[in-house]
């Protein structure tokens, strides 16, 4: 204790108010309280560390520090209305980063309210032709008090993202992570929400295509091909290999594969053609041949690709009026809701300046965190984070 009071008393460094200044939050205690942290956008060095994440501390350090022309921020309304209150003039860049992160917010919700499209199609023969399967039971609809919480909370997020609120607000409002706000607005019915079992790696992973081999050439003794891995080396048991017996015995051997995942989806409209493989293409390919809907939505975001990357912000308000008039679900709200944020987010798009010095200075603070075991307060860890260089 005696040695955190003398790092505390130590002066702070000197510094020269920043023309460009970085503002981001980050989490002193995960899902309960935020601070803000300041940095130089052409120095790169934190400036100052604010105790929490609200417009007044932010408001307040810029009047205090006058001289600051451009404020490179995410789209927190709190950050927003700081910058306003301190420094009417000043320039506010909302971070691309970001935007990006919100489109691809926007993009899995509308792919999930397409996911139906997501389905191998039924063929073209006549049904005379087709041997009538037995149909399927129905899945029973989950019940329990963890089914009812998960229901409510599912309506209770919608609920709030149609009046308006943004994620982030939702989840202050709430008090919940942002992640678990997000996944309940990401999915189109509360039943999404609930997380299916994934199967676990195991030591028979590595000798799963051979078995597949030989259950093809018809050789069913479990006994036999467990002794054959072990005469291998395999550390395998013959329980492990009746398991995925039964596993082989239960999925015929024509059976279609499964349609891609809503996240996978995403993915491949989201990130950059360069970066798919001949698989992935083919796969993304044949989803937009059969829903309409998410080729527009390939369209508008290649388009909004080419503005972030080309700086190409003044014909934003044709890219949200297109998107606008498409109506496509969760696209058309995040382009809406641009809108509230426009002059930050042209300038964002605009301009060369971003936040990512100050998300590397996030980082930092996480790892300076981690060194100090939880055993220091607000004041130390900001002590440390203005001396560390």
């Amino acid at each position: 204790m005696t040695l955190l009071r003398r790092v505390v008393a130590l002066p702070d460094p000197l510094f020269s108010t920043p023309r460009v200044l970085g503002v981001d939050d980050f989490a002193t205690r995960r899902g309960q309280s935020y601070s803000t942290v300041l940095t130089c956008g052409e120095t790169h060095r934190v400036v100052d560390v604010l105790p929490t994440r609200t417009a007044g501390p932010l408001a307040a350090w810029l009047t205090a520090h006058p001289g600051v022309e451009i404020i490179c921020r995410d789209r927190a309304g709190a950050y927003a209305e700081g910058a306003r209150l301190g420094v009417h003039d000043t320039l506010q860049v909302a971070d691309r980063f970001h935007l990006w992160q919100g489109l691809g917010r926007a993009v899995e919700t509308c792919v999930a309210a397409h996911r139906e499209c997501l389905r191998t199609p039924m063929s073209d023969e006549p049904p005379s032709s087709i041997p009538q399967a037995a149909p399927a039971p129905l899945r029973p609809e989950p019940a329990g008090r963890r089914a009812q919480r998960k229901k409510a909370a599912h309506a209770l997020v919608h609920e709030l993202l149609a009046q308006g609120r943004s994620r982030r607000a939702i989840a202050r409002h709430l008090g919940w992570g942002l992640n678990t706000v997000l996944r309940y607005a990401s999915a189109a019915r509360w039943q999404d929400t609930l997380r299916d079992n994934r199967p676990r790696p195991s030591r028979l992973d590595p000798h799963k295509p051979h078995l597949d081999q030989r259950f093809t050439e018809g050789c069913t003794s479990v006994t036999l091909l467990q002794r054959e891995l072990v005469a291998q080396g395999a550390p395998v048991t013959y329980g492990m290999v009746r398991a995925y017996f039964a596993t082989l015995r239960a999925v015929p051997p024509d059976a279609p594969p499964p349609p891609p995942s809503v996240r996978k989806v995403t993915g491949w409209l989201t990130r950059h053609p360069i970066s798919l493989s001949e698989e992935d293409r083919a796969g993304l390919k044949d989803v937009l041949a059969r829903c309409p809907e998410l080729d527009t939505v390939a369209g508008h975001i290649r388009d909004f690709g080419e503005i972030l990357t080309d700086r190409l912000g003044v014909i934003l308000p044709a890219w949200i009026d297109a998107v606008d008039a498409s109506q496509l679900p969760g696209l058309t709200g995040f382009a809406l809701h641009l809108h509230r944020d426009f002059d930050a987010v042209t300038a964002g798009l605009t301009l060369d300046w971003s936040s990512g010095a100050t998300e590397g200075a996030v980082n930092r603070i996480k790892m300076l965190k981690r060194q100090m075991f939880g055993r220091a307060g607000f004041t130390p860890l900001r002590k440390r984070v203005l001396l560390a260089r």
